[in-house]
This record gives C-alpha cells, structure tokens and sequence, in this order.
C-alpha cells in the first residue's frame, strides 16, 4: 500500500519538459504563399492559352462581324459594335457603311492606345482598317 504523506522529490510537481514559448517555423506560411503566387501564373498563362492574345481576339472578333454582314446577320453584327456605333446605326444601315465589295481578308493587327487595328483588304483590292475597342467584352468601334 502506497501513502500520500511523505517526503516527495517535487513540492510542486514536475516540471515541464519544455519551458519556452512554442516557435513557429514559418514554412508553412511560405508554402501557401508560394502555392498562390503559382496558381495566379497558372491562370494568367491558361487564360492566355485559351483565349490568345488580344491580336488574336481582335482577329477573331471582325472575322465574326465580316462574316455576319456577310450572311445578311445584321442583329449580330449590330450586337458587335461598340455602343456610340449601335447609337449612330441601325442594324440595316450596318452592312452599307462597313461592307466593302468582295470577299475581306484580315491584315496583321496594329495598335492605337487601347484600340486595336484591324486591317481588311477587299478583293477587289480596296482597303479599310477596324477599330477594335474593349467595351463589355471586344467590340467594333469604326472603320477607316
């Protein structure tokens, strides 16, 4: 039988083994914000590969418009303008003033500010130039 009474080697109980604050290493920290500074590069490069470049999109954006004026589509051509263009036309009056005669052919895009350029040869060998603006997504916005 064991008693309670007596001479014990702690008065106060034992000690802790560990007696300082707890450090932290901070590698964990490092961890989450390697991991984001990733993943924002990962997105900016897939939105890049998904989408291509403004060039590209610009390219893509009057090919859309030339052939919609093509196919008699006013509604989506008159859609693709930029809003102080929808305001100046009516979807009707959209072919006469960006149509050229023939089939069209884009250029390589140049830019202007923000805008991108455009280039559109004919093939009855006249050339005109689109406007291409960003404006709640890419938007035609004049022809030279």
């Amino acid at each position: 039988m064991s008693t309670t009474q007596g001479p014990f080697l702690y008065d106060e109980g034992p000690a802790p083994l560990h007696t300082g604050a707890p450090q932290r290493s901070g590698k964990i920290l490092v961890l989450i914000l390697g991991g984001t500074v990733l993943a924002a590069v990962l997105v900016v490069l897939l939105g890049l590969v998904l989408r291509g470049s403004g060039s590209d999109q610009a390219t893509e954006v009057s090919g859309v418009f030339l052939t919609a004026l093509a196919a008699d589509d006013t509604e989506v051509a008159h859609a693709l303008l930029c809003e102080e263009e929808r305001a100046r036309l009516e979807p009707a009056e959209v072919a006469g003033a960006y149509l050229g005669e023939g089939t069209p052919e884009l250029g390589e895009v140049g830019r202007d500010g923000d805008a991108r350029l455009v280039p559109v040869r004919w093939s009855d060998g006249t050339t005109s130039e689109l406007t291409v603006i960003g404006e709640d997504g890419l938007r035609i916005c004049g022809i030279d």
